[in-house]
């Protein structure tokens, strides 16, 4: 019998080091929690193709000062990502380009 953790919510915790979910899909499970006085921008990004890569996008993007919370789904090429403030675009840019991704710009 393996024993499944879970998270504050209540739902099953990722294996660590690992991308995908219990279920063994890649990538994250919802939507992003919006924040009450936040801003919600959603980008186009082009060359994400899998989980891996939207963990890319993500990780980089959350770097960037006051952004709260990023969404990437590579299915769609769109990333969503809510910030205490609007974005300096040509930040975000260098971010994507730094997971080593192309932002086409904002959807």
């Amino acid at each position: 019998m393996t024993a499944e953790t879970k998270n504050p919510a209540g739902e099953p915790a990722r294996p660590a080091g690992s991308c995908c979910s219990p279920s063994g899909s890649c990538g994250t499970d919802g939507a992003a929690e919006v924040q009450v006085g936040s801003f919600t921008t959603v980008y186009e990004v082009k060359g994400m193709t899998c989980g891996h890569c939207e963990g890319a996008v993500s990780a980089e993007i959350s770097e960037i000062a006051g952004v709260g919370s990023v969404e990437a789904v590579a299915a769609t090429g769109r990333v969503t990502v809510v910030s205490a403030a609007p974005l300096d675009e040509e930040a975000v840019r260098a971010a994507v380009d730094e997971a080593g991704y192309e932002l086409v710009g904002i959807a």
